[in-house]
């Protein structure tokens, strides 16, 4: 089993594929400027109380305030509005020794028994954005690192549920208990199994430096302000998935590449090696058919092995998903053999799907029908292995008599959508476009202002496929004749992302030239 992890730069940030072998599992659009993300800890300020909804909605700077409820206010939130007035009082030290915690607050108590309107508070994003509703915020705040989770005015150590291993779990519970500062909280996360105290106090070490410089910036921060901000897309995944398996992290970015080998340099020295720098003139996500899955992959319908397909539906409330047969159904003795195995199929692609399309909440799958409930055990069984890799917080019940399943799956961002099919940009919809040869005058007539108007001395020219094909086949192509005429080779790539009628010029420099 091979992962690779493709990072391509564009100029409004990052687009981040995850392949596990070759094929595409993961995949995130990071903007620059993006802000809520989850982990991030903003000085907030309570806007209203809502007595009926036992919540308080915080302004933290989003065009909508966000929910903050009662019970996400963790035991401790007097301590934490005690540190956050001396805080900002510069008159508190990020040691908290000999910080002397507030009584916790009763589990059933009144959220107008703890803030106030106008209250400065500090908050963490546990829920991003979606459609109409603004950020979900806890005041439990929580530090992620790569194998520990810092939980400042708490004294607990705790071990991930996934490490079985009673030895094991001992011997990490003991170690951390060691090494830990006063009233602060320590959650082990599995990848620490195994790990010795070296690795595990630099870790520890690392987090306390970001609490540390998260207290400086309280004593000088305003309402809104973000106070400790949860790192990069790409950096975070790696913190996540960085293991044995992993085979190569490639990057078309200097400037991301360097940000990159830094923090694995930080966390995971013996991993550098694997970084690579990409360089080739052709586009990073084409060269490993990344944008092609990309084009296949989203949409309501998709295509599963063997002729099967699974169609993708998206309510307010949940997702159902519905598994077709399609023109497998003559390939096998029996309509019971059938639907195992194209059930099967769709079990291991659904799993991928909510991972791909990250999609959260309530799941519906609505499998082909099965008579024996050995064969139902099977498909639950298969859909449970196939999840064990997803990082995100689910639970995955039997399948009924009526062949459905239930899957309730962790949403903390909006879920991805990638348009697979829109209207042409030249016909409009009506389905007739201007002849095909007025495309390549178009190409040829920008070309020649670029080449002799503007005098640029090397130019990338990126086009469709079907396009690209036309200027570079044959001994006399196009491109060769260009060369004749301006004594300037255009170098031709295809990009599969870009539609028939669409292209982009770069200069030397690679930046983009309006056309």
């Amino acid at each position: 089993m091979s992962n690779e992890l493709i990072i391509n730069s564009t100029q409004n940030g990052c687009r981040i594929a995850l392949l596990k072998n070759k094929q595409l599992v993961e995949f995130h659009h990071e903007e620059d400027g993006n802000q809520f993300n989850v982990g991030d800890i903003y000085l907030g300020s309570v806007k209203k109380v809502v007595q009926g909804l036992n919540a308080a909605f915080i302004d933290i700077g989003y065009e909508k305030d966000a929910f903050l409820h009662y019970l996400d206010l963790g035991p401790q939130v007097q301590s934490l509005n005690k540190f956050t007035k001396l805080g900002l009082s510069k008159n508190v030290s990020h040691k908290l020794t000999g910080f002397k915690h507030e009584q916790d607050i009763n589990k059933l108590g009144k959220i107008s028994q703890v803030l106030t309107k106008n209250q400065k508070i500090l908050v963490q994003v546990v829920k991003e954005p979606i459609s109409t509703k603004g950020p979900r915020l806890s005041c439990e705040l929580s530090i992620v690192g790569r194998y520990l989770v810092l939980v400042p005015f708490s004294k607990a150590v705790n071990v991930s549920k996934r490490i079985s291993d009673s030895n094991e779990r001992k011997r990490l519970s003991r170690l951390i208990s060691s090494i830990k500062p006063e009233n602060f909280g320590v959650i082990i996360r599995t990848v620490a199994e195994g790990k010795d105290v070296k690795e595990l106090d630099k870790d520890l070490r690392n987090l306390l430096q970001i609490w540390e410089d998260g207290v400086k910036a309280l004593k000088s921060a305003k309402p809104r302000d973000k106070v400790i901000g949860e790192m990069n897309r790409a950096n975070s995944i790696l913190r996540d998935v960085l293991n044995e398996s992993f085979d190569s992290i490639v990057v078309d970015d200097k400037a991301l590449h360097d940000e990159i080998k830094q923090y694995i340099q930080k966390i995971a020295p013996d991993k550098e090696k694997l970084l690579k720098l990409y360089q080739s003139k052709v586009k990073i996500f084409e060269s490993f058919s990344v944008e092609k899955q990309l084009k296949t992959s989203f949409g309501k319908s998709v295509s599963i092995a063997n002729g099967g397909y699974l169609i993708i539906e998206h309510t307010e409330a949940l997702h159902v998903i519905d598994v077709n047969s399609g023109n497998k159904s003559n390939q096998e003795d029996d309509q019971e053999t059938t639907a195992l195995k194209v059930n099967l199929e769709a079990a291991a692609e659904v799993a991928r799907q909510l991972r791909l399309r990250d999609m959260g909440g309530i799941i519906v799958v609505d499998f082909i029908d099965m008579r024996k409930s050995d064969n139902r055990r099977k498909v639950y069984e298969r859909i449970k292995e196939e999840m064990k890799s997803d990082r995100s917080k689910h639970t995955v019940l039997p399948l009924s008599k009526f062949g459905l399943l239930q899957i309730t799956r962790q949403r903390v961002r909006p879920e991805l959508n990638i348009t697979t099919r829109e209207v042409c940009p030249t016909c409009g919809g009506t389905g007739q476009i201007t002849a095909a040869i007025s495309i390549a005058d178009q190409v040829e007539k920008t070309l020649d202002y670029i080449l002799t108007s503007q005098n640029e001395k090397k130019i990338t020219v990126s086009m469709h496929p079907y396009l690209q094909a036309y200027f570079t086949k044959g001994i006399f192509s196009k491109r060769v004749k260009w060369y004749l005429k301006y004594m300037k080779w255009v170098n031709i790539i295809e990009d599969s992302s870009l539609g028939l009628t669409e292209y982009s010029v770069l200069n030397s420099r690679g930046e983009l030239i309006e056309t």
